[in-house]
């Protein structure tokens, strides 16, 4: 078995022969502020020349013998990695290079990946299967490379001032160590407004970037080159598209594809728990885990004291799915008060601004007070297999406007005509938006996942700001972007956007840091390289692909579970905002008139001055 590292990374490399030695103290400093990531051990190494350090920090879970520790260098000396993340497929690399004569000294994956780097060089992310964010330096040619995994499940982010090149596996790890800028990105704040969360390769901060997820980097004498991708989901669809010989319309293969990757999910020597909602992606993923073979699992489920007898209220519904499946449940109701608690702590953990994230929070900290390490999450569910309204309504809008949004100057034209009697109605002011918009598919998911538009942000920024940030972000062009392929697939279109902007820059993003912040490793099996290809190749789309997945365990899911009106997860941070003033929120008279994200996003944005 290999140890699973869920773990925390950074390093600092002084490329430039002018530059300064690398400083122990900044080092340091990066690696305290990543205690909570990997509390069970740390370590460091530094090149002789004082050109280059690593340090590591780590949650165990498999292996626990110190020959596994890292950083970690090769049998030769040459190479030296850190690596946060887990190679599913690493059993089958490590047969294959020991008959090619590789000799390992663990049963880590990290030794894997050494081994493979030393014969494959870059290419070698092409064999691998996982989540995954680390770097390799290579003392001879005096290099550092860096590599992210497709969906980019694990972060990883870097500085590049043109003498020194840094990197961590956290925004505020790189701010921590002393030797980065706070100097505000206008782009990421307004990424932030418009989304709801900072779009990669963006951050908060001008002199900070995120190695793009499915991307590498090099960085030599000569300095950073430019991140090269070597997986996009749009690529994985547009494969799937235009080779029919490869495709079958057969959703019950969906179960070896799930139950293949909860297998490889549940790898490790440590007791593997399920975040557990009402719905049919994490209710599935608890069959699966019984039927590759996990015994007396622990579920958990958060509520709201508000939500009761409510729709919104899931935890009757996931009860009943617990005592199907026979688990130990656990549901926590969250109060006001706790919330009040822990709004200082959950703060100073977020890395970067979502408005997302609070109940990954509550849930990994009910985790860690059960005493687990791992759990699974159904994240990824409604991205691969069409879930969201986004994959009815967006081509529905681009269908019926594609042509009046060609017209110039129309769209703003009834926007600006529109917006008055929007605003008499009290409907949702980005209504006023349809006709300028919802004609194209980058300006239709703008709108349908926009916090707020482009002209709303004076609401909330300055002039500066928003001029600056929307010329450096260029929303659409950024959303257009990930299309870049020959799908015309409505379905493979949405799903690749709410894959490659949602998922990956605010649910997987939460998970982590909410996670850690915990000691909480959050796994997800259906967010994973090989699930997403081989299901490309069905027909999955709404209605047959939940059904395929509510089908997929050897004990079904009951009917009911895949009849039930979707809801999604809601949090009662509206009433919490109507009650007194506490924290830094404000006390309100009324509900805000569109939901609370609006008001909660201000709230956040403060936090990161």
């Amino acid at each position: 078995m290999a140890p699973c590292l869920m773990c925390g990374v950074a390093g600092i490399f002084a490329y430039h022969y002018a530059a300064n030695a690398i400083s122990c103290t900044e080092l340091s400093a990066m690696s305290r502020h990543m205690a909570r990531r990997g509390p069970d051990a740390s370590g460091e190494w530094f090149d002789p020349a004082e050109r280059l350090g690593l340090v590591h920090r780590r949650l165990a879970i498999i292996d626990l013998a110190d020959r596994a520790s890292q950083p970690m260098t090769s049998a030769d000396g040459r190479h030296v990695i850190v690596f946060n993340g887990e190679i599913y497929n690493h059993l089958a690399l490590r047969e294959a290079l020991q008959k090619e004569g590789a000799e390992f000294r663990t049963q880590s994956d990290t030794e894997v990946l050494l081994h493979l780097y030393a014969r494959c060089g870059e290419a070698m992310v092409a064999r691998l299967r996982g989540m995954f964010a680390f770097a390799i330096y290579d003392t001879s040619a005096r290099s550092l490379f860096l590599a992210r995994d497709p969906y980019g499940i694990k972060p990883l982010y870097y500085s590049d001032d043109g003498w020194v090149f840094r990197f961590a596996s956290q925004v505020k790890t790189l701010i921590a160590g002393g030797g980065v800028s706070r100097d505000r990105d206008p782009a990421g704040d307004v990424g932030f407004y418009l989304l709801g969360s900072v779009p990669e390769p963006y951050t908060c901060f001008r002199e900070i970037r995120a190695l793009p997820a499915g991307s590498t980097m090099l960085v030599d004498r000569a300095g950073a080159q430019v991140p090269q991708t070597y997986h996009r989901v749009a690529s994985v669809y547009d494969a799937a598209e235009h080779n029919p010989g490869q495709r079958h319309d057969n959703p019950a293969a969906f179960a070896d594809i799930a139950l293949d990757s909860v297998r490889h999910h549940l790898a490790g020597d440590v007791e593997v728990g399920a975040f557990l909602s009402a719905g049919v992606d994490s209710a599935a993923l608890v069959g699966l885990m019984r039927d590759a073979g996990a015994r007396q699992i622990k579920t958990i489920t958060i509520g709201f004291e508000e939500f009761a007898n409510t729709s919104a209220d899931e935890t009757s519904h996931a009860a009943e799915i617990a005592r199907f499946y026979g688990t130990h449940h656990v549901t926590r109701m969250v109060s006001r008060s706790e919330f009040e608690a822990d709004l200082q702590p959950f703060f100073e953990a977020m890395d970067q601004p979502s408005i997302d994230g609070l109940n990954t929070w509550f849930a990994a900290k009910t985790a860690r007070e059960l005493g687990l390490k791992a759990v699974l999450s159904g994240l990824g569910g409604d991205e691969l297999l069409g879930g969201y309204p986004s994959f009815r309504d967006i081509p529905g809008w681009v269908n019926a406007l594609r042509v009046p949004s060609r017209i110039p100057l129309l769209g703003k034209g009834l926007r600006r005509l529109g917006k008055p009697l929007i605003e008499r109605l009290r409907l949702h002011p980005k209504l006023a938006s349809l006709p300028e918009y919802g004609g194209s598919y980058a300006g239709a998911y703008l709108l349908k996942r926009g916090l707020y538009l482009p002209w709303e942000l004076g609401e909330v920024l300055d002039r500066d700001t928003i001029e600056e940030g929307l010329r450096r972000l260029d929303p659409l062009k950024l959303i257009k972007a990930q299309l870049q392929g020959r799908s015309k697939r409505p379905f493979a279109r949405i799903a690749t956007l709410e894959s490659s902007l949602y998922l990956r820059n605010q649910l997987l993003r939460d998970a982590d840091w909410a996670g850690m912040a915990h000691s909480v490793e959050i796994r997800t099996p259906l967010v994973d390289s090989e699930v997403l290809k081989r299901s490309a190749q069905l027909d999955l789309r709404g209605i047959a692909g939940k059904t395929a997945l509510a089908r997929a365990p050897a004990q079904p899911l009951p009917q009911a579970v895949l009849d039930r009106p979707k809801t999604g997860f809601a949090l009662p941070i509206a009433e919490w905002m109507q009650a007194s003033p506490f924290g830094s929120l404000p006390a309100r008279r009324k509900p805000p008139r569109h939901g609370w994200a609006r008001d909660w996003s201000r709230i956040v944005h403060r936090q990161f001055p």
